[in-house]
């Protein structure tokens, strides 16, 4: 082997021992780099489970407090449906009374609303046709304690569902079931409520 042969064999046998630390340096480098991907990589899908686990935790808990709340809010909704059925059946009993019932409920009212004055009574075109005879005087005879109270039923009649007014002069005094069921409608609407839900 002549010396040029073995400078180049030597030339070669350093760059292949160069080119091996080389490329050993190379994977070594390559390797840390993916570990220290792959840890970046977990600990950024572990960020992102724990994240997404507190997302999901907080949906929940509004969806179950928009449940709740709706769940609540047709609660009362049917609670004010039942009390307002009641209310009404209240009102359709009186107005299927039999005629004696009726009109012995209608004398009671007369005496708790009428003035110790004298004055008129309107009633409804129905309640009007069905008026018990001698219905006027009977009226005028349960007021004697009212000093003054006298009642003349009048051949008006009012647009009224049961009940009548009651006019003295300019002023007049609404005693039709709807407008008494309306003035004591949240007194009545407590009593239900007490009844049935209390």
């Amino acid at each position: 082997m002549t010396g040029l042969d073995k400078i180049l064999k030597h030339i070669e046998e350093n760059a292949v021992a160069n080119a091996e630390a080389v490329i050993n340096e190379a994977k070594r480098e390559a390797e840390k780099i993916i570990a220290d991907a792959e840890a970046e990589g977990k600990q950024r899908c572990d960020e992102i489970k724990k994240q997404s686990e507190l997302s999901v935790k907080a949906s929940i808990s509004r969806a179950q407090s928009a449940a709740t709340l709706q769940e609540k809010k047709l609660i009362l909704e049917a609670k004010q449906q039942i009390i307002t059925d009641i209310i009404l059946d209240a009102k359709n009993y009186l107005l299927d009374l039999s005629d004696e019932e009726y009109f012995k409920i209608i004398i009671s009212m007369i005496k708790r609303y009428a003035l110790p004055e004298a004055g008129q009574i309107l009633f409804s075109k129905k309640d009007f046709k069905r008026l018990p005879e001698q219905f006027e005087d009977f009226i005028n005879s349960t007021l004697t304690d009212k000093i003054g109270a006298a009642l003349k039923i009048s051949k008006e009649t009012s647009d009224i569902n049961g009940g009548f007014i009651l006019i003295y002069g300019e002023v007049e005094v609404n005693c039709s079931f709807d407008a008494l069921f309306f003035a004591a409608k949240e007194n009545l609407q407590d009593k239900v409520r007490a009844l049935l839900f209390e």
